[in-house]
């Protein structure tokens, strides 16, 4: 009999990247395993199409008295390049000093396969499961999940559920146990600033004709002034102070100036001014510059006049900020702040809202429950700096909140070449679904 590790070293060999068509059918391939899967340890399951990649639905034999648990996950993977920089081949887990060394170990098969392995332990030990239970793995979430939000919507009464349980965020460090209770938004731009209609020289034009790359630099530097603080007015109309208990509790964590500085390498740390870096990072909205170029890029001097440059954008947002009103205020900043002498397109980008549920709610009391029987710890409560629009969807459609409950470490490597999961935190994941089932059961 296969162990869960050699089981889950079977579903990391499909190289679901689900941005390539070239892997269409291994992300179709992927989902087939997973129906079969669900279907070996006793539960129902199916695989739905969709316009893009497939969506597995599994249940368990439902109880009308008894709470139900959505678990949400995806199979689908980033893609692996650069090739050469992965010390083992991205689609052979290699376990290596206890690391499962494979594109997806963490992100996120490792993760929400713990919980399917949590589930068929508790039905081979107990012959059935404490609440009902419904997986809901998706094949998109690394394009931007965006055939899930209207099969929800098609298929709301199917999925009906009490709450959501993730694992899709991170651990503070090993053993910490760490509930995340809030994400933050995005939305993302990208302009184009246009000058002469040709490359010009340098030399004979410079002076009298505006160099569309210093205009592009200019506007990107218009967005923070020199304590950090984001310039585009009304960007924190909707912005609300944070309360004082996260405030005083996440100072209460290790060092999170020091080890920002230790897990990015930067000599020093820069942000808006009064905070710490954990509050910058996790509670405070953002402007940032993702992308920069324009005129000559190759070796050696070329003394020219870009006819163009551009740039790209992505504001991180908090709870009561909208998308689409920030992109309209940042293009309107923009607008704004670029002279006659060009001209600027602007391009908005994929949104979504940040999202933010009540920790010490029953459900929320009852994660923090398991996390401490799992882990033998008081677990830490945090937001995240990253973005799970789904995440506000599940609210939305299905009016569920979700308990972020992180298995991955901070060296984890996810979207970067030699990702990696520990197997202490698989088998942690395994256990820890057993205890949130049983505590969902016993509270509700």
């Amino acid at each position: 009999m296969m162990s869960h590790l050699d089981e889950l070293f079977e579903l990391l060999c499909f190289p679901s990247i689900s941005t390539d068509r070239r892997h269409a059918g291994d992300v179709a391939a992927c989902a087939d395993w997973l129906v079969a899967k669900c279907r070996s340890i006793g539960l129902s399951a199916e695989k739905h199409a969709t316009p893009g990649h497939p969506v597995v639905v599994a249940k368990s034999a439902p109880k009308p008295d008894r709470p139900t648990v959505l678990i949400y996950g995806h199979y689908d993977v980033q893609p692996v390049d650069p090739v050469a920089e992965w010390r083992t081949p991205p689609f052979e887990p290699t376990l290596i000093d206890g690391r499962i060394w494979c594109r997806g170990a963490t992100d996120n098969k490792g993760q929400h396969y713990a919980h399917l392995s949590g589930v068929a332990d508790t039905l081979a030990a107990d012959g059935e499961l404490p609440v009902n239970v419904i997986f809901l793995l998706e094949g998109e979430e690394e394009i931007g999940s965006l055939n899930l939000t209207p099969f929800l919507e098609a298929n709301a009464a199917d999925l009906k559920a009490d709450i959501c349980a993730v694992s899709d965020t991170g651990m503070l460090a090993p053993g910490i146990p760490t509930l995340t209770y809030g994400l933050r938004g995005i939305s993302c731009l990208e302009f184009t600033v246009r000058g002469p209609s040709l490359d010009l020289h340098s030399g004979v034009y410079g002076g009298a004709v505006a160099n569309p790359a210093l205009i592009a630099a200019r506007l990107a530097a218009s967005l923070h002034d020199e304590s950090g603080r984001v310039r585009i007015a009304g960007f924190y109309d909707a912005v609300e102070p944070l309360e004082a208990w996260e405030r005083e509790m996440w100072a209460r964590l290790p060092d999170g100036e020091a080890a920002t500085m230790a897990e990015t390498g930067v000599p020093a740390l820069w942000g808006e001014s009064g905070y710490s870096a954990l509050e910058r990072r996790w509670a405070r909205p953002t402007a940032e510059v993702n992308g920069i170029g324009g005129g000559y890029q190759g070796e050696g001097s070329k003394t020219v006049i870009p006819r163009e440059a551009m740039v790209k954008l992505s504001f991180r947002l908090v709870p009561r900020q909208d998308p689409d009103e920030i992109l309209e205020l940042a293009a309107a900043h923009l607008r704004k702040h670029c002279p006659e002498s060009c001209v600027i397109e602007i391009e908005p980008g994929h949104t979504g809202p940040a999202y933010v549920m009540d920790p010490h709610s029953p459900y929320g009391e009852a994660a923090q429950a398991a996390l401490r029987a799992t882990f033998h710890d008081e677990p830490r409560l945090i937001r995240e700096g990253g973005s799970i629009p789904i995440i506000q969807s599940l609210k939305e459609v299905l009016g569920v909140d979700s308990l972020l409950l992180g298995l991955a470490l901070p060296d984890c490597q996810i979207h970067a070449p030699n990702e990696n999961f520990t197997v202490e935190n698989f088998e942690a994941g395994i256990r820890l679904n057993r205890a949130l089932l049983a505590e969902i059961a016993r509270r509700g």
